[in-house]
């Protein structure tokens, strides 16, 4: 069973689990009054498996969610009454869902269009007539204008029901807000239910929030005026204040679970606290080799060196336990481009079967979501501009069916993601033709095959003559190669005429914490993500030669192409005889870079050069090393790039 198939299953055995403990709550209470946070509960579970199922595929399944989605709706909102007929028919729909569930396990797929046109029959049957109250003229019309249909329903409920309506203002410091809120929150359902959160600004001082939370209670006013003083404001006064109606739960059958969701932010604000800790260790450790040239016996610099090796390894362990966390499967990413494959398929009339390899590989969420974009791009132009219509693929002997792979794997600190198509390969001639149209190339300019694909990537390119909704408008390859450079990868491209067309991304497994390599060239300083270091080799300036206006140096048989940093910022270097080459890249993207001086490793947190400095081409952000230096971060992709469109000695402009 596929990986992207196994997590499907579970995650919706997970929110069918979920969806009968809400069930069970409700038919314990339902005779009182069922609880409404419950029910929301539910129809939230029932809203994630639509979605869920139709991110899968699964039409059957997003149907029958979606059906009870509706009738879920109807009974939140009060125009279906909560009956032991309502509670056995959402259990009978469960188990239904469940063995649709089984079916895909064993690959028997259920038919549930039956159950969907039950759910829709079952909702329009129950539907009830029952009049809500007329609150106009009860409640200030200001705050109705306000209220979403599900609170306006909760609030008329409460009413007919004869319970106070109440609005508490609150009013907390914007730094810790979230938690305070929160917990004034639990106060407030701790006296009844909370209908709506209102941001205000009426008497708020700078720095704080203010929040006006409308909430009903069973209890007298005197009693909540103990819990909230004079903030209490009585909308509407209620007819049963004695006692407390509101039902609540003894205990709650929700399942515990080892697993919580983390915001990717937070976990970037950890990074963050990492590295500026990373910093301090940094400065720990350089302060006490200081001292120790002073004293180099004293029992001080022991105690400070200790602290330095405990304080390295805790943080090493925390840093690779947080990236951890940040890791997700690539398969989640790049399942969602079934969806994709299907639609554009059946828009352009062309069979196409997907097929998936190294769904389990890991990388950076942060980095996942960021190339579903690019991925889009390459799939939507596989099936436009690669796969041939049936008639064509036929008459070259080919399936007419055709097949786009998608596969990943790793590669030491990167991630490798092929998109692989069977279709009639790029039309070198033609790319040719176009670039010498829109004036990219000279027309007897005699370049290799592999530099002319890469105009491709320019922007406005298209080979397409007509416009379509899917391409044509040179709208999407260049897209790509900005995205992956950002992310401080690149793209490779390989094609054969009528036989199909590779796409390489490499991509950093994550842009978090990084080592690099610290560089001097002249007076200035430099780092290099190590993850872009194939090795680094001792070079004789007079062993450089140059072919075609281009530095190359003889590396065990290959040319490599040398790029003097110094000559490409304008910066004064040393006149040694011997230097240093940096190889960077991969494959025939290989290129030294020439430094004066091999430093040291740091580990580094790139930081963004800022808006004013955006546009600054060669440099991929700043770090912050030693004693509080900054350092700027070469951008390796820019600077293949650079080596590939430019001759030798041009500066960046």
């Amino acid at each position: 069973m596929k990986a992207s198939k196994k997590e499907f299953i579970a995650e919706t055995e997970d929110i069918l689990f979920e969806c009968r403990q809400c069930i069970l709550e409700i038919q314990d209470t339902y005779l009182t009054a069922a609880n409404p946070d419950t029910i929301n509960a539910l129809f939230r579970s029932m809203h994630t498996l639509k979605g869920l199922s139709g991110l899968f595929g699964n039409q059957g399944i997003t149907g029958s969610s979606h059906a009870l989605e509706s009738l879920l709706d109807d009974i939140r909102l009060g125009r279906i009454p909560v009956t032991e007929e309502v509670v056995n028919f959402l259990f009978k729909s469960i188990d239904v869902l469940s063995s649709a569930i089984n079916g895909l396990k064993e690959d028997s797929p259920v038919d549930l269009s039956v159950h969907i046109e039950e759910v829709r029959n079952f909702r329009s049957s129950m539907q009830s007539g029952e009049a809500e109250p007329d609150i106009k003229g009860l409640i200030d019309n200001a705050i109705l204008k306000v209220l979403s249909e599900y609170e306006e329903h909760r609030l008329k409920a409460n009413i007919r029901t004869g319970h106070g309506i109440y609005l508490v203002n609150a009013i907390f410091d914007l730094a810790t807000f979230d938690t305070s809120l929160e917990e004034f929150t639990k106060r407030i359902r701790q006296e009844g239910e909370l209908i709506s959160t209102l941001p205000t600004s009426t008497d708020v001082p700078e720095g704080f929030i203010g929040f006006n939370l409308m909430f009903a209670s069973g209890k007298n006013v005197q009693a909540l005026q103990q819990h909230f003083s004079e903030n209490l404001e009585v909308l509407f006064p209620g007819k049963h204040t004695d006692q407390q109606t509101i039902p609540k739960p003894a205990h709650t059958m929700k399942s515990s679970s080892t697993t919580v969701r983390v915001d990717i932010d937070k976990l970037d604000r950890i990074l963050n606290t990492i590295g500026e800790l990373t910093l301090a260790k940094d400065a720990i450790r350089r302060i006490g080799t200081e001292m120790e040239g002073a004293d180099p016996y004293s029992p001080l610099i022991r105690d400070i060196h200790k602290i330095s090796v405990s304080l390295e390894r805790r943080l090493g362990e925390l840093q690779d336990e947080v990236l951890a966390i940040r890791m997700v499967p690539i398969g989640q990413i790049i399942s969602r481009l079934a969806q994709v494959i299907r639609r554009y398929s059946k828009e352009t009339g062309k069979e196409i079967e997907l097929t998936l390899y190294g769904e389990d590989t890991e990388v950076d969420k942060s980095i996942a979501e960021e190339i579903v974009d690019p991925l889009m791009h390459l799939v939507r132009n596989a099936i436009d501009h690669g796969i041939e219509p049936a008639e064509e693929r036929l008459s070259k002997g080919k399936r007419k069916q055709g097949t786009i792979v998608l596969k990943a794997s790793q590669k030491g600190n990167h991630v490798v993601i092929e998109v692989v198509d069977d279709g009639r390969g790029i039309d070198i001639a033609k790319v040719r033709e176009k670039a010498i149209e829109k004036g990219l190339m000279e027309p007897d300019a005699k370049l290799e095959d592999r530099e002319i694909i890469d105009f491709i990537f320019a922007p406005g390119f298209s080979t397409k003559d007509v416009v379509s909704e899917f391409s044509g408008r040179g709208v999407g390859m260049d897209v790509v190669k900005e995205k992956l450079s950002l992310l401080g990868g690149f793209t490779e491209i390989h094609t054969k005429k009528h036989k199909g067309t590779t796409i390489t991304l490499t991509l950093p497994i994550t842009l978090a914490i990084i080592r690099a390599l610290l560089v001097r060239v002249g007076n200035h300083r430099f780092v290099i993500p190590l993850s872009a270091v194939s090795e680094i080799i001792a070079i004789e300036t007079k062993d450089i030669q140059t072919i075609e206006r281009k530095n190359v140096y003889y590396l065990r048989g290959e040319m490599l192409p040398i790029i003097d940093i110094g000559k490409t910022f304008l910066l004064e270097t040393d006149r040694n005889e011997q230097r240093f080459g940096v190889v960077i890249g991969f494959g025939r993207r290989k290129l030294g870079l020439l430094v004066d001086e091999i430093m040291a490793q740091h580990e580094i947190v790139i930081k963004s050069l800022g808006e004013y400095l955006k546009g600054l081409s060669g440099f991929a952000g700043a770090a912050e090393i030693g004693k509080h230096e900054v350092i700027l971060v070469l951008d390796v992709e820019s600077i293949i790039e650079h080596s590939l469109t430019r001759q030798e000695g041009g500066a960046y402009v």
